[in-house]
C-alpha cells in the first residue's frame, strides 16, 4: 500500500509539472501575440504619422506654388517698368516664408497660335522641333484641315476619309482649336512632338507668328529663316538683357525684338521647394483684368499634379 501511495504522489507531481509546462507555453504564446500586436499598432501609428507629415508637406508645397502664381501676377502689374518682371520665360527665384520659389512667366504673344498660323509657319514649328520636314508639311496640312470649317481635303491634308482609313472613329473638328490638347487628335501628331511644343503654342492670342520679344526657342523656329540653334542663342541673349537696358536684341534676320505694351494673357509656371526637399509645381494661363469672383485676373487654364 505504501508503494502505491508513493507511486500516486509521483504521478501527481509529474502531472502538476506538465500542467505548469503547458501553462508556461500558453503564457509565452500570449506574450508573443501581445508583442506582435503592439508592434503592429506601433508600426501603423508610425506610418500614419509619416503619411500625415507627407500630406502636410505636400499641401504646404502646393499652396506655396499657388502663392508663386499670385506673386508673379503682382510683379506683372508693377507700375515701375524697371522692377516689373519680363514675361519672356526667364527664370525668377525668390524665398517666400523659407520656401524657394522658381517662377517663369511667358507672354502668350510669344507663342505660336495654332488657330492663326499658316501652314508654312506650322511646318517650320514642327520641323524646328525635331520632325522630318516632309512629315512636318503633312502634319501642318492636317492641322489646317482640322480647324477649317469645310470638309474639303486640301493637298496633303486630312479630312474624314483619311481618319477613317487610319481606323479612327472621330474625324477633324472643323472648328478652331479651343484647347492646345486638341492638337493630339489631329492625324499624325506624335505625343513626343506635342510635349516638345506644348509650352510654345497657344489658342489665346490672335497672331499669325510669335512675337520674338517673348517667345521661347521652340516657338521662334516658326519664324522664317531661323534655325533651332539660332533661336536658342537669341533667347539666351534676350534673357541676359535687363529691362530698359537697351534697344532690344536683334534676330538672326536683323530684326530687333523690342517689348511692346504690356500684354493681357500670360502663362506662369511656379515651382515651390520646401527646406526638407519636398516640392510641387503649378502651371496656369491667366488673363489680367477683373473676374466675376472679384479677382484681378481670370484663370484660363490650370494644371497641377505633374512632375516633369
Amino acid at each position: 500500500m505504501a508503494r502505491s501511495a508513493s507511486q500516486g504522489l509521483a504521478d501527481h507531481a509529474v502531472a502538476v509539472r506538465r500542467q505548469r509546462g503547458v501553462a508556461l507555453i500558453m503564457v509565452l504564446w500570449v506574450l508573443l501575440l501581445v508583442t506582435i500586436t503592439s508592434g503592429a499598432f506601433a508600426l501603423m501609428a508610425r506610418m500614419d504619422q509619416l503619411e500625415a507629415h507627407s500630406v502636410m508637406w505636400s499641401t504646404r508645397a502646393r499652396l506655396a506654388a499657388e502663392a508663386g502664381i499670385n506673386l508673379a501676377i503682382l510683379h506683372l502689374r508693377d507700375p515701375i517698368e524697371e522692377s516689373r518682371w519680363v514675361p519672356d520665360g526667364r527664370p525668377y527665384e525668390l524665398i517666400y516664408e523659407d520656401v524657394l520659389l522658381e517662377i517663369e512667366v511667358t507672354d502668350e504673344r510669344g507663342k505660336v497660335n495654332i488657330n492663326d498660323a499658316d501652314e508654312a509657319a506650322l511646318a517650320r514649328l514642327f520641323a524646328g522641333n525635331g520632325m522630318e520636314e516632309e512629315y512636318a508639311e503633312l502634319l501642318a496640312a492636317a492641322v489646317a484641315d482640322w480647324r477649317d470649317p469645310d470638309e474639303m481635303e486640301r493637298p496633303n491634308g486630312a479630312e474624314d476619309a483619311a481618319y477613317e482609313s487610319a481606323g479612327l472613329e472621330i474625324g477633324p473638328g472643323n472648328h478652331r482649336f479651343v484647347l492646345i490638347e486638341e492638337l493630339l487628335q489631329v492625324l499624325g501628331m506624335p505625343w513626343e512632338l506635342f510635349k516638345r511644343i506644348e509650352h510654345a503654342i497657344t489658342v489665346y492670342e490672335d497672331a499669325p507668328l510669335p512675337d520674338p520679344a517673348y517667345g521661347p526657342a521652340a516657338a521662334l523656329v516658326a519664324l522664317p529663316d531661323i534655325t533651332p540653334e539660332e533661336a536658342v542663342n537669341f533667347v539666351e541673349e534676350r534673357h541676359s538683357q535687363q529691362p530698359g537696358s537697351g534697344p532690344g536684341v536683334a534676330l538672326p534676320t536683323g530684326e530687333v525684338a523690342m517689348e511692346r505694351r504690356r500684354g493681357l494673357t500670360y502663362s506662369i509656371q511656379a515651382k515651390a521647394t520646401l527646406p526638407n526637399g519636398v516640392w510641387d509645381q503649378l502651371r496656369a494661363t491667366i488673363r489680367l483684368g477683373g473676374s466675376q469672383n472679384g479677382r484681378p485676373f481670370l484663370i484660363l487654364r490650370w494644371r497641377e499634379g505633374f512632375h516633369e
